[in-house]
């Protein structure tokens, strides 16, 4: 087995382990988990703030109007759904769409960092104030931050994070709508830096050779 089928191999694990999570009490309001969806060996996730209604319907992440918008945005830069793989900071909808509570981020922590580590992105691109807040450990709020790459670590892995608007925030304002177009067209130069120097060895990128495979959830 290739080192690429067995992270895809241990991403299907750890979906297993957060389909029946009951680590918080989010577990007893749910419908589905939410735990992501797209390709396992992208280079570039996207990270939202946790599921809405209708994707805690369908146990999939952007589902409603704003996953369309998300869709189209893809498009203006020459990619697909399918090409990058999308999740949120919480796997299960809060009640009401409340903001997410201290207990169920630090359950759903080690998920978003198994994800992180087992997709191996290149660029995280994350969808608004929570999810840039919580991502990038800084208070600073997204209209000062959106469009800007920064570098961190995830998940022991060194990526580019690009806070964006959320594309819910573009439905209801058309300046941010084309602010967010603007920013993505910043993504495809990012994807071809090379990636920032991490704290200890990665996983030698000569070894995510493969064709990526289609799945359903992740391919």
């Amino acid at each position: 087995m290739s080192t690429a089928e067995a992270r895809r191999d241990a991403l299907v694990e750890v979906y297993n382990e957060a389909s029946i999570c009951e680590r918080c009490p989010l577990s007893e309001t749910r419908n589905r988990v939410v735990f992501g969806a797209g390709n396992a060996d992208a280079d570039l996730m996207f990270i939202g703030e946790a599921p809405g209604a209708e994707e805690d319907r369908q146990g999939l992440p952007f589902v409603g109007r704003a996953g369309a918008f998300l869709t189209e945005l893809l498009e203006g830069i020459g990619m697909k759904r399918e090409d990058v793989f999308i999740a949120n900071v919480l796997k299960c909808r809060p009640p009401g769409n409340r903001d997410p509570q201290p207990e169920e981020i630090d359950s759903c922590r080690p998920y978003l960092e198994q994800q992180v580590s087992l997709i191996q992105p290149r660029v995280i691109c994350t969808l608004g104030n929570f999810a840039t807040k919580l991502i990038t450990a800084n208070p600073t709020g997204i209209t000062k931050v959106r469009g800007t790459a920064q570098e961190h670590v995830i998940g022991r892995r060194p990526v580019y994070v690009m806070p964006l608007f959320h594309p819910a925030a573009g439905l209801r304002t058309p300046r941010v709508a084309e602010q967010l177009r603007e920013d993505f067209q910043r993504i495809s130069d990012l994807l071809a830096q090379p990636l920032p120097e991490g704290p200890e060895p990665l996983v030698a990128e000569g070894e995510r050779e493969l064709e990526p495979d289609q799945m359903g959830l992740f391919g």
